[in-house]
């Protein structure tokens, strides 16, 4: 483990923790590399905030129906905020009524519930029932398209953009792949209690559809943990999944598009959250206020102050063991007294091959107070002895 201080010059060697130095050299972070037959994937640990694959997830592509998520959290939103109840009934229009592809089979005369809509959306894959919402919450489904990417834009979704309310395709109408998983996660951390109608099987409007009645979700039925999200297909996109698992403490967030069949796309879903689950291992790295290293001070009581993280470090790591990780600790220094305990200083940045480094901010373990005349005076003469010998030419 290094020990470096970001001014030039000042490197310091730490006193390393030994717990710390122990997990380094038996921690094994090589996982089996997965190579994804989709086009685009972006695969998230939510409880550890770990990218575990990231396959062209910035490419602006065709969503599909995938895209309906962005009209089901403007309706969520809608919902949290008191402007629609569940049971708010919205018209149907003949623009709605006449949408082709996956529907619910909406007619003119029908007046659907705002929970109607939700199972639409989410179980049918109901273009009709995404005008609707569209028509009911702007006015226009025009009007909801730009709504839509104003708000993905405020949420951090930088490669989306929309021109409908379904998918349905049309010039323009993209989202990424790391724009759809900050999207689902967002559903399923801000809407926990909606969130559950993702792993509903079957919504059947008014007993009109049964062949259309059966979520396409192809995990919700195996058995590990599946519960979302929502599926999309058009010839341009092919076949796509942003979805989701939980087993025991951990959530898998993961979005792929560009595969050629339901079969295929089945496949590789379940080899997905299969290989999150088994090639990766959440480990307690250190403990709040356990020390990670010593530096040192200048005019302080103390010549030297630990570092310590101010909460538990718990790290995704493969599970496999092939090699070491590595870590450092970058601060500047040497630090100055007087020093307050708590106070960040420094970082301790963890380096496992494959994913992404992790920081985790360290602070002082103690106070430290500012050394007295004699302790200055020391320090003093010390820096100036150390000048004199760098600036006289050797004999």
């Amino acid at each position: 483990m290094c020990i470096r201080s970001r001014r030039p010059h000042s490197l310091f060697r730490a006193v390393l923790a030994p717990a710390l130095t122990l997990f380094l050299l038996i921690t094994a972070p090589v996982a089996q590399a997965f190579e994804t037959q989709a086009t685009a994937a972006w695969v998230y640990d939510v409880t550890t905030q770990t990218v575990l694959m990231d396959k062209n997830a910035d490419q602006a592509l065709p969503p599909a129906s995938m895209s309906k998520l962005m009209t089901i959290n403007m309706l969520f939103e809608a919902l949290r905020d008191g402007r629609v109840t569940m049971e708010t009934q919205f018209p149907v229009s003949s623009r709605a009524a006449a949408m082709g592809g996956s529907t619910m089979f909406l007619q003119e005369s029908d007046r659907p519930t705002v929970s109607d809509l939700i199972h639409g959306m989410i179980v049918n894959s109901g273009n009709d029932a995404c005008v609707v919402v569209a028509e009911g919450l702007a006015g226009t489904e025009e009007a909801f398209a730009d709504q839509m990417t104003q708000r993905a834009r405020a949420l951090g979704m930088q490669n989306s953009v929309f021109k409908n309310s379904s998918g349905w395709p049309a010039a323009g109408h993209v989202m990424s792949m790391r724009d759809l998983g900050i999207l689902s996660k967002r559903l399923i951390v801000d809407f926990p209690e909606l969130y559950t109608i993702f792993a509903e099987t079957t919504f059947d409007y008014k007993n009109r559809a049964p062949a259309n009645a059966n979520n396409r979700n192809p995990l919700l039925a195996l058995g590990v943990g599946s519960d979302g999200l929502k599926t999309g297909h058009t010839s341009e996109a092919g076949y796509g999944l942003a979805g989701s698992a939980a087993q025991g403490n951990r959530r898998v967030i993961f979005v792929i598009t560009g595969l050629t069949s339901e079969r295929e796309r089945a496949e590789e879903a379940e080899r997905i959250v299969s290989w999150a689950f088994r090639q990766f291992a959440e480990k307690t790295l250190v403990t709040a206020g356990q020390r990670v290293a010593e530096v040192p001070v200048w005019m302080g009581s103390a010549d030297r102050v630990g570092l310590v993280p101010a909460a538990d470090v718990r790290l995704l790591v493969p599970a496999l063991v092939q090699e070491s990780t590595t870590a450092e600790v970058v601060y500047t220094g040497p630090l100055k007294a007087p020093l307050t305990a708590g106070t960040q200083v420094g970082e301790l940045i963890i380096h496992i091959p494959n994913l992404p480094d992790a920081r985790v901010p360290l602070v002082v373990e103690a106070d430290v107070a500012r050394g007295g005349f004699g302790k200055r005076l020391m320090t003093a003469v010390d820096a100036l002895r150390a000048r004199y010998l760098d600036e006289t030419p050797a004999s």
